[in-house]
């Protein structure tokens, strides 16, 4: 009985490893949000983002990576990169590419230009990205959960990851404080 306990386990880690790898090489961290309006990604390889444009929709891309977001040793933001990027979302029809380069916590004027980009209902359906997909484009997941969702701040803060505890987003650490405290534009404008 204990082996096979222990082969369930180990059968479960190794799917999990698999599931891991598969979203962070081959589908580039990739997750829906809200079906047919916001998806959220890592870097998608120039040649590969007109295959997401299309099936998913997508009419504009917002970029938070910004050479200088003082993240370069985990999130190495070459600029080379990010123009090639701009210059492969160029060339498809009627797609917007909007670079609103933030740190992993979110200053005033990162919020203000992603809500000016989100307020827009003609940007929609929109794809949120980062270096790795798992920061900065889940803390801006988030906000707009909260913001045009009106989901919970903490809902939408543990809705970052299947397991909030002991990740950037648990309380404690920026990213889950942040949400924790975050309050919305509609709460902003009620007091």
């Amino acid at each position: 009985m204990k082996k096979k306990i222990g082969l369930l386990v180990l059968l479960i880690v190794l799917a999990g490893v698999g599931k891991y790898v598969y979203d962070m090489n081959i589908n580039h961290n990739f997750e829906t949000i809200t079906e047919g309006k916001v998806y959220k990604s890592g870097v998608i390889p120039p040649d590969e983002i007109e295959e997401y444009v299309n099936k998913y929709h997508i009419k504009s891309i917002v970029d938070l990576r910004f050479p200088g977001t003082g993240d370069d040793v985990n999130n190495p933001e070459i600029p080379a990169e990010l123009i090639a990027e701009r210059e492969a979302i160029a060339k498809i029809p009627g797609v917007n590419y909007f670079n609103n380069g933030s740190d992993q916590v979110p200053q005033q004027h990162n919020l203000d230009t992603f809500f000016k980009i989100m307020d827009d209902q003609k940007n929609y359906p929109v794809l949120i990205h980062c270096y790795h997909g798992v920061g900065r484009a889940e803390m801006y997941s988030a906000l707009y959960r909260i913001e045009y969702e009106g989901m919970d701040r903490d809902e939408a803060r543990t809705s970052t990851r299947f397991l909030t505890k002991w990740s950037s987003f648990d309380l404690g650490k920026p990213k889950g404080d942040y949400l924790h405290s975050y309050k919305s534009r509609k709460e902003k404008e009620t007091k």
